[in-house]
Order: C-alpha cells, then sequence, then structure tokens
C-alpha cells in the first residue's frame, strides 16, 4: 500500500510508535475543553465589563443590554440549526475550524464598537460563529468514546465553560489597564485563531489518526456498528426524542446564560462592588460549578458501570442537579455577599452536571450520524428561550429593580424540565428513524 503521508501524519505516527495502548481520545477530549473556555471568555467579557461601559457608551443601560444579548442569542439559535446539519455533513474537523474562525474574528469586533447598536452586530455574529462548539464537540465525543465514556467525557469539555468564566474575571481587569477595555476584546479574541492552528495540525478521525493504537481504536468502535451516515435535521424534527431534548434545553439552557451574562452586573450592582472587586466572587461562583460539570457526568457513568440502564442512570444524575438548583431561591433575599456567591455555586454546579447528562442523551438514543442535527435543534431551542429571558431580565431589572422573578425561574426550571423529558421518553428507548 503506498505510503501517503504528511509531515503532519508523520509527526502523528511518531507519537503512536512504542505504545501498544494510546490515550488520544483524553488529547481529543482536552482540545474540546480549551475551545469551549475560548468561546466562554469570547462571550464573557461583554458581561463583565457591561456596567463599566454604561459609562462610556451612548444609552447603554439594562434593557438595551437585554437587546445586545438577545442579538447574540437569536443568531445562537439560527447557527445552532446551520451548525448541526453542517457538522455532520462536512464533518467535525471542517466544521469546527470554519466556527472558531468566524467566531475568533467577531469576537474582537466589539473592540471597535462605540454604539449599542455596533455591540449588538458584533454579537449577533458572534453568536453565528460560537453556535457550532456544542454541536462539533458533541460529535466529536460520539465518534471518539463509546458511549460508557461519553458522559465524563462530556462533562470535562463542558467544565470549559467554568474555566472560561474563571479566566474573565482573571485577565479582564489586567487587559483594561494594559491595552484598554477595547484591546480586551481584540486579545481574547486572538485565543482562538491558536485554537484553530493546533486543531487543523493534531486533528483526525479516530480511524485516520496515526497515533490511535489498534487497542484504543477496538474500545472506542466497540458499540454497535451504525449504517446510516448522515442523518439531515427534518428527519429527526418529527421525532417526541428530539422535542424531549429540545424541551429541556429550552427550559434550562436560559438560565445559565442568566447567570453568565447577569451575575457580574447582579453583584456589582447588589453589593457595590469595582470591577476589580468583582473578580473574586465569580472566581468562586465557577470555580464551584467546575466540579458539578465533571462530577454530573461521574454520577451517570458510575450508575451505568453498576449495571443500571441508562434511562435511570441519567434521569437520576439530573434529578440530583435538578434538587440542588433549589436553595439559590433565597439568593435576592441574602444581604451576605459569599453567601450568595455559595448558593449561586451550588446552582451553577448543578448546571454543569445537568448539562453533561443533557447533552449526551441524544448520543445515547440518536445514531452518530444524526447527533448534530438533534443537538443543533436542541442549542436552537435553548437559544430561543434564552433570546426570551434575557429581554424578560432588562425589562424586570429596569422596572422592579429586582432580581427575585429570575431567580425563581432558575429554582423550577430544572424539575419542570425533568419532569417533561420522563414523560415524553419514559423509557429513553432509541429513536425510530425512517427512511
Amino acid at each position: 500500500m503506498a505510503t501517503r503521508g504528511t509531515a503532519s501524519d508523520s509527526f502523528f505516527q511518531s507519537l503512536g510508535s512504542g505504545s501498544r495502548t494510546s490515550h488520544q481520545r483524553w488529547v481529543v477530549c482536552t482540545l474540546l475543553f480549551f475551545a469551549t473556555v475560548i468561546a466562554y471568555v469570547d462571550r464573557g467579557v461583554i458581561a463583565y465589563l457591561e456596567k463599566f461601559l454604561e459609562t462610556i457608551i451612548p444609552g447603554l443601560n439594562s434593557v438595551r443590554y437585554g437587546y445586545i444579548l438577545a442579538a447574540f442569542q437569536v443568531a445562537y439559535a439560527i447557527g445552532m440549526l446551520i451548525a448541526g446539519g453542517l457538522t455532520d455533513k462536512l464533518g467535525t474537523r471542517r466544521s469546527f475550524a470554519i466556527a472558531i474562525g468566524l467566531w475568533s474574528v467577531a469576537a474582537m469586533l466589539p473592540g471597535a464598537a462605540s454604539s449599542v447598536a455596533a455591540f449588538g452586530i458584533a454579537m449577533f455574529l458572534l453568536g453565528l460563529g460560537e453556535a457550532a462548539n456544542f454541536p462539533a464537540c458533541i460529535k466529536t465525543i460520539a465518534e471518539w468514546f463509546p458511549k460508557r465514556e461519553r458522559a465524563l467525557a462530556t462533562g470535562i469539555f463542558n467544565s470549559g465553560a467554568n474555566i472560561g468564566n474563571i479566566v474573565v474575571p482573571l485577565v479582564v481587569p489586567t487587559l483594561v489597564v494594559l491595552v484598554s477595555w477595547r484591546g480586551a476584546f481584540l486579545v481574547t479574541g486572538g485565543f482562538g485563531v491558536v485554537w484553530l492552528i493546533c486543531w487543523l495540525f493534531y486533528y483526525r478521525r479516530p480511524e485516520l489518526h496515526r497515533s490511535v493504537s489498534r487497542a484504543e481504536l477496538e474500545l472506542i468502535l466497540s458499540d454497535p456498528v451504525e449504517q446510516l451516515e448522515t442523518v439531515p435535521w427534518r428527519r429527526v424534527l418529527p421525532l417526541r426524542e428530539t422535542w424531549a431534548f429540545a424541551i429541556g434545553k429550552f427550559l434550562t439552557d436560559p438560565i445559565w446564560w442568566f447567570y453568565l451574562f447577569w451575575l457580574p452586573r447582579y453583584l456589582q450592582s447588589t453589593f457595590g462592588l469595582s470591577l476589580a472587586a468583582d473578580r473574586m466572587p465569580l472566581v468562586v461562583v465557577y470555580s464551584i460549578s467546575t466540579v458539578g460539570s465533571i462530577g454530573g457526568g461521574w454520577i451517570s457513568s458510575s450508575l451505568l458501570k453498576a449495571g443500571r440502564s441508562t434511562n435511570v442512570s441519567r434521569k437520576t444524575a439530573m434529578l440530583i442537579c435538578a434538587l440542588c438548583v433549589l436553595p439559590v431561591f433565597a439568593a435576592p433575599y441574602i444581604h451576605h455577599l459569599w453567601t450568595v456567591v455559595a448558593l449561586v455555586g451550588l446552582a451553577t454546579a448543578a448546571h454543569q452536571g445537568w448539562s453533561a447528562n443533557l447533552f449526551t442523551l441524544p448520543s445515547d438514543v440518536f445514531p452518530k450520524a444524526a447527533v448534530g442535527s438533534v443537538i443543533g435543534i436542541g442549542g436552537m431551542s435553548g437559544a430561543i428561550g434564552g433570546a426570551l429571558l434575557q429581554l424578560a431580565t432588562g425589562y424586570v431589572v429596569k422596572f422592579t429593580h429586582s432580581y427575585v422573578p429570575m431567580f425563581i425561574i432558575a429554582c423550577v426550571a430544572y424539575l419542570l424540565a425533568l419532569i417533561v423529558i420522563h414523560a415524553i421518553t419514559p423509557k429513553l428507548a432509541p429513536a425510530r428513524i425512517t427512511a
């Protein structure tokens, strides 16, 4: 057989040589983790600087900030629908490269904005690009991991959201001092360009990756062979399994967006914190949430290894997470900063554990070829819910000067979502996709 290697292929081969069992799937998972970190850094800069920008950008207030965020989420919804199908059609390597190239440029654009409208346009473009992150990550996990490891792998890459949220308060204040607030957008947007170079150099499918040993490839391909190659979203949209996932995302994704985009403003307004003083409370919140992301995946994976069914394992983990959210109801009634931080930290940790299992449901019940499309539909649903909640939050804050209604919604959303998911898919059985 003729050798058709490139310089990078030779590099892959040298990495894999001399080792009987490789662990390249975890290297891939690490790349996905850093992509998620970068995505959350890029979308988090405006949230951290919003109160500061109100003193600089004419007309910026809570309502108009809500519209800027809604623009991001509407674009995210549109992009999710497109990204899911493109990920299935183009493959993860090409689709991810296109997406992160687009969102890295878009992340730099707020650095040139001088009006509310300009920020809205920049965030709209950022939403279009970042929409591909989770469909591509979930599709990659489905390609590189057997089912019994997917929840844990998903929890690991999904924890990048928490790390990204930690990086923002640690890095952005320093960047503002060193290169101004405009430079902060430019520098953080440049992180994606570095990742893109690494991705194009390293990534291949496991069957084509020369660093993957025979033993690891057998593990990756140990699940039953699936015959379908591509499944367009129109074929999965009518299925109840798709709707269970989409409704779960619609009800719970907006809560995460609420914390991401409004928590810095809430802490600064409620407790009179400056940009520098807001740093440690946010770091603590998202440090706590990191534990939840990995822990949620670990719970269901452990139950699966103990012989429990996929249905019982996933839903038990999701129920535990939903119950851990409930104490956040008390947050707006408490006037002690670190108690609020603890309650919100527990809620964000529970969300991440919930999300790790919710994201795994499509790969549990759909063939690999359909996963990207289902994730895209669910992501679109979650983004629509997020856009509605962003607009509602802006008006509630402006006219009531209170966050109580938002914390009530955050409290009940997960239990409601789990009830709906169980009602639609009581057994979590494989979806039947007809020709």
